[in-house]
């Protein structure tokens, strides 16, 4: 199987996915524990839900789970969120700190490095050429990263997760005027909770590739999984009601998004 499915589209706006996938190579799946096999921290649907909601948009999504290895870590393991709980360019935990690997099938530091090449490389490669594809179409590029979690996970967070949580870095990887149209969008949406820049900022998708000063813009949507699942648990199902009424509000985003993005690219030629 590829590592990485892309769509290419005109517009100025590029979805990325790194969590959606759920494919795992069998000699890895065999070493994963009874939770692991869970896989209960994909990014269940958020593919789905964006789905058709701004045609012309270009998406990059990595079809490997991110037990194989996160699309969305720094490869040089750093962390992205010193002193605080989370997990590793390739998780031996999961999101509620259980290990997800069965004792001493653990990856070592010479299989990390070998799924970097075979699935995290190609992954931020084919992103790569997305972004300047699009930047060369329409003088900008609008990196929108797409993810979900739990609203409760208290081994990352304290109490219940707010609905939509933007992360712009504070306010480094994108423009004023695209942080400020996604967070008054997310205020609007009647019935729903939102945060600018609270535990989640941005992964490193968010923070690598968000560099307005060269046109290139990144805006991060973590969505609460309550958001547009039937259950936080398994099996996980899609509630097409709830996604219906989320939809209409990822919509308006993202058509926003678009609409700035244009203009600013307009001004720069």
């Amino acid at each position: 199987m590829t590592p990485v499915e892309v769509v290419q589209g005109t517009s100025p706006v590029i979805l990325g996915f790194p969590h959606t996938g759920t494919y795992m190579p069998e000699e890895m799946w065999s070493r994963l524990n009874e939770e692991g096999r869970k896989l209960r921290d994909t990014d269940w649907h958020v593919d789905v839900l964006y789905r058709d909601l701004l045609p012309n948009a270009t998406s990059v999504r990595a079809t490997f789970h991110r037990y194989v290895i996160d699309a969305n870590r720094d490869p040089s393991g750093q962390s992205l969120y010193p002193g605080q709980n989370t997990t590793g360019l390739v998780p031996l935990s999961n999101f509620d700190g259980q290990p997800i690997w069965r004792e001493g099938e653990e990856p070592d530091e010479a299989e990390i490095a070998a799924r970097t090449a075979e699935f995290h490389r190609p992954y931020h490669t084919a992103l790569k050429q997305e972004v300047a594809r699009v930047k060369a179409l329409n003088g900008i590029a609008v990196v929108y990263d797409c993810h979900s979690i739990r609203s409760r996970c208290p081994f990352l967070f304290d109490g219940t997760l707010p609905d939509f949580n933007i992360g712009t870095d504070n306010g480094r990887t994108c423009a004023p005027a695209l942080e400020e149209a996604v967070v008054e969008i997310c205020s609007a949406a009647e019935g729903f909770s939102h945060i600018l820049n609270g535990r989640f900022r941005g992964g490193w998708t968010t923070r690598h590739y968000g560099r307005p000063a060269e046109r290139v813009h990144a805006v991060q949507m973590e969505l609460a999984q309550a958001t547009h699942l039937e259950s936080e648990s398994e099996p996980f199902a899609y509630d097409a009601l709830k996604a219906e009424r989320l939809r209409r509000h990822l919509k308006a985003t993202l058509e926003r998004l678009e609409q700035i993005a244009l203009a600013i690219g307009e001004e720069r030629q």
